[in-house]
């Protein structure tokens, strides 16, 4: 009977080990934890728009005074560039983005750059890779095609 004891106390530590063991270390469960956690509702400034390395806009530079945004709610994004706003649904999968075909306000400004890559890129975007919670890259269909966020402050405070 005491044999019996201590060979059912053995199978069960080893069982608790085995089940303890997942094959990944501790880093990779935290960055799991992390990207899980994260969410990208919230008001990103549009820091880089590119359709390729020599066709692109960095929306800081070319209306330097007025702030160029997206903002994501659960279901819904609206870009504001310095002239128009672009807006609709998106849906969230995984790293996978997909923004729908959405509307667009057409005012008549003397700067429409942000804007024209903009409804360029916003149709090939695919996925999206986050950078420390608060830099997030839209990725299109080319490498060089993508959207560079960065998250704004009053948007974390908010949060």
């Amino acid at each position: 009977m005491k044999k019996l004891g201590i060979t059912f106390a053995a199978v069960a530590a080893s069982c608790m080990i085995l089940g303890s063991c997942t094959g990944k270390t501790s880093k990779e469960l935290i960055e799991e934890g992390s990207t899980k956690d994260f969410s990208i509702v919230g008001q990103w400034r549009m820091e880089n728009i590119a359709v390729n390395d020599s066709d692109y806009v960095r929306p800081a530079e070319v209306t330097p005074d007025e702030e160029q945004y997206v903002v994501f709610t659960d279901s819904t994004y609206s870009f504001h560039t310095n002239c128009n706003t672009i807006f609709g649904y998106y849906t969230l999968s995984g790293d996978s983005l997909k923004f729908d075909d959405g509307g667009m306000t057409r005012m008549a400004c003397p700067n429409t750059d942000s804007e024209q890559i903009l409804i360029r890129v916003l149709p090939d975007i695919q996925t999206y890779e986050v950078q420390n919670d608060s830099v997030v890259r839209l990725n299109g269909t080319t490498p060089a095609e993508c959207i560079i966020l960065v998250k704004e402050l009053n948007s974390i405070a908010a949060e």
